[in-house]
């Protein structure tokens, strides 16, 4: 059974940071392009960022030089470093694993407002 657990949203004031981390249990986490997508209330899901198994990272402009990926296999483990937050990365953030299949974890709310 593959999990998928995010953990780390919350609120912050813009201008702040936040550490979003999601641990994988049921899949070979190394074989794995693992990644973090985002939907904000009437949008569509859209791409932050992603690591391949070779930790090569893709980032969307609008969170590139504030946003960083990173992974650490030994723990299953994929993190999200996001700075100076701005009103407008609020939404859910998802965790995305993606080999021969695809799955998803079931999101965690970052929310950034005075």
């Amino acid at each position: 059974q593959v999990q998928l657990v995010e953990s780390g949203g919350g609120w912050v004031q813009p201008g702040g940071s936040l550490r979003l981390s999601c641990v994988a249990s049921g899949i070979t986490f190394r074989l794995y392009t693992m990644g973090w997508y985002r939907q904000a209330p009437g949008k569509q899901r859209e791409l932050v960022a992603t690591i391949t198994h070779s930790n090569s990272a893709n980032y969307a402009d609008s969170v590139k030089d504030r946003f960083s990926i990173s992974r650490d296999n030994a723990k299953n483990t994929v993190y999200l470093h996001m700075n100076s937050l701005k009103p407008e990365d609020t939404a859910v953030y998802y965790c995305n694993a993606r080999w021969v299949l695809e799955y998803w974890g079931q999101g965690t709310q970052v929310t950034a407002s005075p």
